[in-house]
């Protein structure tokens, strides 16, 4: 086997803004694993609130590519606990792992999908990401829009604008990423109007949830405190939706795990993204039949993605048929 990596810019089409700040690019670190003429891809991304330094990323792989390239090749679940022995942070983790399952899938001529004997025919259907803004202008993107699901980034509370997005009458979801205040999640919660939201996802500082209570009217999402399995005993008298994302939790492995423990919890289930490209979100969209919601615009935010693969178009998920991840890097 032979592994490869680059870092490559995402261009964002137009600036993105959440509660943490703006943003115009990403930077990606593309993983290549390589067997027999087959290719099977993976991706990271630098966040910067997740402290992410694709540098140390880089120097990592270098001082462990003999180690992977002399494994011989295995079911994903073997490798997958030999990449658990090696302490890589979940981002690279996350890489490493969705790469070779492209790869294994590849080399078995055989989808995701039908390697793990998944539904493929209910896909839950996406929701798009509106940007902090002005209320008027966000309600003007969703009215335009041909999406049905969207999630509306906010940068603390205003409870006029609460009204006028629930007057809309349409699949809304709010994210605060961490911005809101105890009281303006009491207030959340106690409001019955409120469970109008699809989710109100991460309204506090990452371990500062204890004010959230599960039975009120909010639908709570845990995003940044649900990070990994472990998360999920401690998070259940306060959140009642959890969602995964493939970068935090270390990859399609681990998030599987993620969601059997999830179900046994009655938790709802969300797969997200990062910004990321067709790399990264073809993954993440096999796992649309297994969940509630499904937040993976993230290729669609960015003008320059470099593959193709499974794609959410208007919010519906169209998996590749072809083996693995279906990836190819145009």
């Amino acid at each position: 086997m032979e592994l490869r990596f680059e870092r490559r810019p995402l261009y964002l089409k137009e600036t993105f803004s959440i509660a943490y700040g703006n943003y115009d690019k990403r930077e990606a670190l593309l993983i290549e694993l390589s067997h027999q003429k087959c290719k099977g891809y993976g991706e990271c991304v630098a966040i910067d609130y997740y402290r992410i330094d694709l540098q140390s990323f880089v120097l990592k792989l270098k001082e462990i590519q003999i180690l992977i390239e002399s494994q011989e090749i295995i079911h994903p679940k073997d490798f997958f606990t030999f990449l658990s022995n090696l302490n890589l942070p979940p981002f690279l983790l996350s890489a490493l792992d969705c790469a070779y399952w492209d790869l294994f899938g590849k080399l078995e001529n055989k989808s995701f999908i039908e390697l793990n004997h998944f539904p493929s025919d209910k896909l839950v259907e996406s929701s798009i990401t509106i940007s902090v803004g002005e209320i008027d202008h966000q309600i003007e993107i969703i009215e335009k829009s041909s999406w049905n699901k969207f999630k509306v980034k906010c940068k603390g509370l205003d409870k006029n604008k609460v009204e006028k997005l629930l007057q809309l009458n349409r699949n809304i979801a709010l994210d605060s990423n961490a911005s809101f205040t105890d009281e303006d999640c009491i207030w959340l919660q106690n409001h019955s109007e409120n469970q109008k939201f699809s989710y109100l996802e991460q309204p506090r500082p990452i371990n500062n949830y204890k004010i959230l209570e599960k039975e009120g009217f909010a639908n709570w999402m845990a995003d940044e405190d649900c990070q990994n399995l472990e998360s999920l005993d401690k998070l259940t008298p306060y959140y009642k939706s959890i969602n995964i994302k493939l970068m935090k939790c270390g990859g399609l492995t681990p998030a599987l795990e993620m969601i059997r423990k999830a179900r046994k919890l009655d938790y709802k289930i969300m797969i997200g993204c990062m910004t990321e490209s067709t790399v990264g979100i073809s993954a993440a969209c096999n796992l649309t039949g297994l969940v509630d919601y499904a937040d993976l615009d993230g290729a669609n935010l960015i003008s320059n993605d470099y593959a193709t693969g499974s794609l959410v178009k208007n919010g519906k998920i169209i998996l590749s048929t072809k083996p693995g991840l279906g990836i190819v890097i145009k």
